[in-house]
């Protein structure tokens, strides 16, 4: 297990290498915004360009800006400095964090139990009207855009605009430490909003994979022995979660990128909020930081769901 952690750890290491040069790649080589034009104002001069192409180290040959970028993060775990604020963007990411992870944590606990409870229910009552609400509201979810249910839920339920008046709406999040319970107020809306299409695929996926191990041989044998059916469904439940696992790494991804709509719909200053403001402004070390910690956040995930699998399914092993 130890020598699968360590190699796979060797892998993800070339994918951030990788991914550092495509970023670069894309936002140095391939027609963009030239950020020392959009800095030096609505009536440039060409002086004032080549002053700000040196200050940020845009006059060097892209061999020696790549390197220059990739020593500092590989050595030094630095991002640069973004182009506009001149604030050092490792800064700039980690004070937003903790919003991001809030947000991300959260929705991800709300969207794996309910997706596994109103799957596993729809299994175990299929063809019910139960059942075919649940899929029927699990497809409307899926094909619902987050920055669209985002607009509804702040239309019906915020407290400044919502008709119902009941939760705090955008712009009202605050820090865990500053108050704990205004924090929770302020999450559950872009809680709801970032889950909703995860929940509804694993709720979708669960029935489906829930239902065809309850016809299995094993499920048989367990009735046959007397075992009550709570310890059935268990067994049943623990044999259909593992494609749930794998698609568990896959949405890490799709999270990290419905956190930049969620936060912008919500005013929430997280990372996928910064990311979002980047990219307005041709901020390039801003956009290349974000990514890179998003690529990482995916690699990590991915490699805990492989560790997973050997606890859920005994048959896997690793080498």
């Amino acid at each position: 297990m130890i020598r699968y952690i360590i190699r796979r750890l060797l892998i993800g290491f070339v994918i951030l290498v990788i991914v550092c040069a495509l970023t670069f790649v894309f936002f140095r080589v391939l027609p963009t915004g030239n950020p020392a034009l959009l800095r030096a104002g609505r009536d440039p001069q060409p002086k004032l360009i080549k002053e700000i192409e040196v200050v940020l180290g845009l006059n060097k040959p892209l061999i020696v800006q790549f390197w220059d970028y990739m020593k500092e993060i590989l050595f030094h775990f630095r991002f640069g400095f973004s182009y506009y604020s001149q604030e050092a963007v490792r800064s700039l990411i980690f004070e937003r964090l903790p919003a991001t992870a809030s947000l991300a944590v959260g929705a991800a606990v709300l969207w794996v139990l309910a997706g596994l409870g109103v799957g596993i229910i729809s299994a175990l009552h299929r063809h019910t009207f139960r059942d075919r609400a649940a899929m029927g509201t699990a497809l409307v979810l899926i094909s619902a855009p987050e920055f669209w249910l985002g607009l509804v839920f702040l239309y019906l339920f915020a407290a400044d605009i919502g008709k119902l008046k009941i939760l705090p709406g955008a712009g009202t999040y605050v820090g865990l430490t500053s108050d704990p319970w205004k924090w929770f107020t302020s999450l559950i809306m872009p809680w709801i909003v970032l889950a909703s299409g995860a929940a509804a695929v694993y709720a979708r996926l669960m029935r489906s994979t829930l239902g065809e191990a309850m016809k299995e041989d094993f499920i048989r044998t367990a009735r046959a022995k007397g075992l009550p059916e709570r310890k059935v469904v268990r067994q049943g439940v623990r044999a259909a979660i593992n494609p749930l696992v794998t698609l568990f790494g896959l949405e890490v991804g799709v999270l990290l990128g419905g956190a930049v709509l969620v936060e912008t719909v919500f005013n929430i200053p997280g990372i996928g909020r910064l990311n979002y403001q980047a990219i307005q402004s041709s901020d390039f070390p801003v956009v290349q930081g974000t990514v890179l910690l998003a690529a990482m956040f995916i690699i990590i995930a991915n490699i805990v769901v492989d560790i997973a699998y050997a606890y859920l399914d005994p048959r896997v092993r690793f080498s």
